[in-house]
C-alpha cells in the first residue's frame, strides 16, 4: 500500500509524528510546552503541538484520545473527534480534559493524543418532501432494546 504524502512543518523539539505499530492507525502526537501544565479534576487545557501540516483536498485529520491515557488516567480529547479541515494551517492543538478524580500532568514530549487522516466525502443536499422508507424507520436511541 502507498502512503499519502502530507507536507508538516515542525516547531517543536519533538520527533514527527509517528505510528506505534505497523499496522497502527493513528500517529501519536506529543505535547510542545515551555513548561508542564497540571490538569486539576474536570479541567480542560488547549496543548500545542507545534505541528501545521497540509493535507490534499478530500482528506481530514481526526485528533482522538489515547486508550491508555484515557482509562489508566482519565484523560480524554474533549471534542473527540477533533476535525482538522485540509485547508486549516495554523497550528495543531489539542483539547484534553481531566475526566478523573486526580491531578494529572501534562509533560512535553508526551504523547497526548493520536491524528488519523482519512478521505472523505463532499456531498450536495437534494431537497424533497418524503424519504424512502426502512424497516428501522423513525426509530431512533435505544429503539431496539437492551438484549
Amino acid at each position: 500500500m502507498m502512503a499519502l504524502s502530507i507536507n508538516i512543518i515542525n516547531k517543536s523539539n519533538n520527533e514527527l509524528p509517528c505510528y506505534s505499530t505497523k499496522l497502527s492507525a493513528g500517529l501519536d502526537l506529543r505535547a510542545f510546552l515551555p513548561s508542564e501544565i497540571i490538569l486539576k479534576p474536570l479541567e480542560r487545557a488547549m496543548v500545542p503541538t507545534g505541528l501545521f501540516i497540509e493535507l490534499p483536498a478530500g482528506y481530514e485529520a481526526q485528533i482522538r484520545p489515547r486508550s491508555g491515557l484515557a482509562i489508566k488516567h482519565g484523560i480524554s480529547v474533549l471534542n473527540s473527534p477533533g476535525t482538522i479541515d485540509a485547508d486549516y494551517r495554523g497550528e495543531i492543538k489539542v483539547i484534553l480534559v481531566n475526566l478523573s478524580n486526580e491531578n494529572f500532568i501534562i509533560k512535553s514530549g508526551e504523547r497526548i493524543c493520536q491524528m488519523v487522516v482519512a478521505k472523505h466525502e463532499t456531498i450536495q443536499f437534494n431537497r424533497v418532501n418524503e424519504l424512502d422508507d426502512t424497516e428501522r424507520g423513525a426509530g431512533g436511541f435505544g429503539h431496539t432494546g437492551i438484549m
